[in-house]
């Protein structure tokens, strides 16, 4: 049974406001903000917007564009939070009683992601067990546990484990009637796992982007996480050698991966271990900007909307699923209106369709309601 805890208090006090305006900050892409630069290009396609509109939509195969970097950006803000969350649950209730609740969330979340992609409205046949919320439920369920039993060094040990396995696995073992070390779509060994091994509805035909093989290394996405995690809340540090930290690490983690890229390219629909890296460098660089405006400089006045997003990430993820905001918007500035417009109609639409979605999370948060797992 899925069931929700509606918190009826502001959040603990505990929360790092950095980390929730990050978690806001990349929702508000997915929710609107891209296709509001989209909508630009489409009223003007010359200049920087058209160069920003290539970014807003993903890389076919291997490559990698900002819109790629949304979902690895959401696992690791999901393994830094953990250690706040789990290390509060560790230190005052003990390991068990962090396992469960690590357990009992994956669990939770998985069952949502099925319902998101239609559940057994199509039959059985045509549910997807592996899809975007199934993936943080497996990433924050073997991180979580793996962060509840072991310290830093087996954190390491697990994630270069992860890594260094999976492209041993994508590098020498043979592909039947291709052979090893082929990275084409539909060519190599994670997509013949699928393609032989994962059942039901996958999204690209008989393969799926988030599939079987390639959730071990996006585990590790979530454990980079834990580690910028682990580094926000030592005392020991100041903020500003923190955010330096995180800046070496980020440009390290994209150094590292753009080299290793040249053998086992980034391809994020294969989550390659060279992604891995890559995305978690641009994510340690994010977060540390984040940290420096907001926990340094304590330049925090812009931070509102974000955090409205950033602390439902999950309702306004599912009522954006589920409500037909671009319907509703249509009802109001739709028809003669959108047409006055000319060429930026469709950007006035967008803006509207925006605008829904952050008042309903304002709501939300101004009611103190906060919907989690």
């Amino acid at each position: 049974m899925i069931t929700t805890q509606v918190s009826a208090a502001r959040p603990p006090s505990q929360r790092l406001l950095s980390l929730d305006v990050l978690r806001g900050f990349d929702m508000f892409w997915i929710i609107g903000a891209a296709k509001i630069v989209l909508a630009l290009h489409k009223a003007s396609p010359d200049g920087l917007v058209g160069a920003l509109a290539t970014q807003l939509d993903h890389q076919p195969w291997a490559g990698i564009h900002c819109y790629d970097l949304i979902f690895p950006l959401f696992i690791f803000i999901v393994g830094a939070s953990m250690v706040f969350s789990l290390t509060r649950i560790l230190e005052e209730s003990g390991k068990w009683a962090a396992v469960r609740r690590v357990f009992r969330r994956s669990l939770l979340l998985y069952l949502v992601g099925i319902f998101y992609y239609g559940g057994i409205s199509e039959g059985v046949d045509r549910i997807r067990l592996m899809g975007v919320l199934q993936r943080i439920a497996l990433c924050h369920l073997f991180a979580g546990v793996l962060f509840c039993n072991f310290r830093l060094r087996g954190l390491i040990a697990a994630s270069v484990l992860l890594l260094g396995g999976y492209w041993a696995l994508m590098t020498f073992v043979p592909v039947p009637g291709v052979g090893a070390g082929v990275f084409a779509e539909g060519s190599n060994l994670a997509n013949y796992v699928d393609q032989h091994y994962l059942p039901w509805r996958k999204w690209d035909g008989d393969h799926d982007p988030e599939g079987l093989l390639s959730t071990l290394p996006a585990i590790a996405t979530c454990l980079i996480g834990v580690f910028a995690g682990l580094l926000l809340r030592n005392r020991n540090l100041s903020e500003s050698r923190k955010v330096a930290w995180l800046a070496v690490a980020g440009i390290a983690g994209v150094g590292l991966g753009s080299a290793w890229g040249l053998q086992f390219p980034v391809i994020k629909k294969l989550w390659t271990s060279s992604f891995v890296l890559v995305a978690g460098g641009y994510s340690c660089l994010l977060l540390a900007v984040f940290h420096q405006v907001i926990e340094v400089w304590k330049v925090r006045k812009w931070t509102g909307p974000f955090v409205w997003i950033g602390m439902n990430p999950i309702a306004i993820y599912l009522t954006y699923k589920f409500v037909d905001f671009q319907q509703l918007a249509s009802r109001l500035v739709g028809g003669p209106v959108k047409l006055a417009c000319g060429n930026y109609g469709d950007l006035l639409l967008t803006l509207v369709v925006l605008g829904m979605g952050l008042m309903f999370v304002r709501f939300l948060y101004q009611r103190k309601l906060f919907l989690k797992l």
